[in-house]
């Protein structure tokens, strides 16, 4: 599954700033990041044309697993289904609007996945309605779809220029 994201590269020295690690103060500098933010910028593509889309979500322990819910009768949903890789903006420009050096953000990409059963149907509804516990009406709507984004990697960006890479 790791190659279904491998980022284009149309410079050399793009690839060459991308510092590749499994520190795990990069993990816990990321953690705190998913943890301190609610929402994140969700971003699909169809039909030759990118689309964002903001989503509240939850994730697992080990970051592995992002879950989300949508209505069914949206564009996010459709485009969902045709076109599985994803992409999520997550910052805290909001706690810095004074100061742009300390703004972190991050890039996770994975693959979404429309789920309808079984234990990680279950767990993705309780995660998201535990974070979220003014959503449950909505998560439990049958007019809801719940889906998960299995991660791939991280990129993780400070002082707009200093980016390296996390894969759980």
């Amino acid at each position: 599954m790791n190659n279904i994201d491998e980022p284009v590269f149309e410079l050399e020295f793009e690839k060459n700033d991308i510092i590749s690690s499994k520190n795990p103060e990069l993990a816990q500098r990321i953690m705190q990041l998913v943890s301190g933010q609610p929402f994140a910028v969700l971003c699909t593509q169809g039909e030759s044309q990118p689309y964002a889309s903001l989503i509240a979500y939850a994730f697992t322990d080990d970051l592995k697993r992002f879950y989300f819910s949508t209505p069914v009768a949206t564009r996010k949903y459709h485009l969902l289904i045709h076109c599985k890789r994803v992409a999520l903006m997550i910052d805290n420009r909001c706690q810095h609007p004074d100061d742009m050096t300390r703004i972190e953000a991050i890039t996770v990409t994975g693959r979404a996945e429309h789920i309808e059963s079984g234990d990680a149907y279950q767990d993705g509804k309780d995660l998201l309605k535990m974070r979220h516990s003014y959503l449950r009406q909505f998560v439990d709507a049958e007019s809801t779809a719940l889906f998960k984004i299995d991660v791939v990697r991280y990129f993780h960006v400070t002082q707009f220029q200093g980016v390296s890479q996390w894969i759980p």
